[in-house]
């Protein structure tokens, strides 16, 4: 009787009956199982070191959210402006350290919406289709190019003159050597230069770095392979 006067009064609206427990119960265990398969698809097609157990986490909790955020939505247009209203003053601090994590936000995000509205059947499909097409292109190396640039690190000291001084060692090593970085190193007493370089097809890599070592000192030498397919 109490709460009867209480919604007369203050005209609250019940929107309990917009959905039930079991719409609940099984919106999030159905979306819990298919965030977890993609975040399992996410660490097994992740490359690079950038990978975090905290960035799986988050995926398979945003995807719950949305999911809860839908039932509460459902059809109202009022709730869903104010719910962008709300989101609209979330910053996020933290930048994406490759695009490829964006997919994947987006992706657990659809999830979520999917089996938020009770489209159950669409959300098991989407997984399964666009799981298998995501370890498709990881396994056969869609769209890869062929790493043929290397990154080549050399530090000598400041006075030494380094415009022609590996010279000869480029040409006999490689098929291409473009300086595109000078840094000063060691309290401003040393030089590192950064090339670009294509080793010849015979050449030997141990042989290349020793034939370096020689010219500058036997100070540090870099050879880093791979940097186009690999965040460092």
């Amino acid at each position: 009787m109490a709460l009867e006067t209480l919604e007369d009064i203050f005209a609250f609206e019940d929107l309990s009956g917009t959905f039930t427990i079991t719409d609940v119960v099984v919106g999030l265990l159905l979306s819990f199982i298919l965030l977890s398969a993609i975040g399992w698809l996410y660490k097994r097609t992740h490359r690079g070191t950038s990978y975090t157990q905290s960035y799986v986490h988050t995926l398979i909790m945003m995807g719950l959210v949305v999911d809860i955020i839908m039932l509460i939505v459902g059809s109202n247009i009022a709730r869903a402006f104010s719910l962008v209203g709300a989101l609209s003053i979330i910053r996020f601090r933290n930048a994406v350290k490759e695009t490829r994590d964006v997919g994947f936000i987006f992706f657990a995000m659809a999830i979520g919406m999917a089996t938020g509205t009770r489209f159950y059947l669409l959300a098991i499909i989407a997984t399964a289709i666009i799981g298998t097409l995501i370890f498709i292109m990881y396994e056969f190396d869609w769209y890869s190019r062929p790493a043929i640039s290397q990154i080549l690190k050399i530090q000598l000291d400041k006075e030494v003159d380094f415009e022609k001084l590996f010279g000869k060692v480029f040409v006999k090593y490689t098929s291409s050597a473009d300086l595109i970085g000078i840094d000063s190193v060691r309290s401003d007493t040393g030089t590192e230069l950064v090339y670009s370089v294509i080793l010849k097809k015979k050449a030997n890599k141990h042989e290349f770095i020793e034939a370096i070592k020689k010219l500058n000192g036997n100070q540090k030498v870099f050879l880093i392979t791979g940097y186009n397919t690999t965040d460092l």
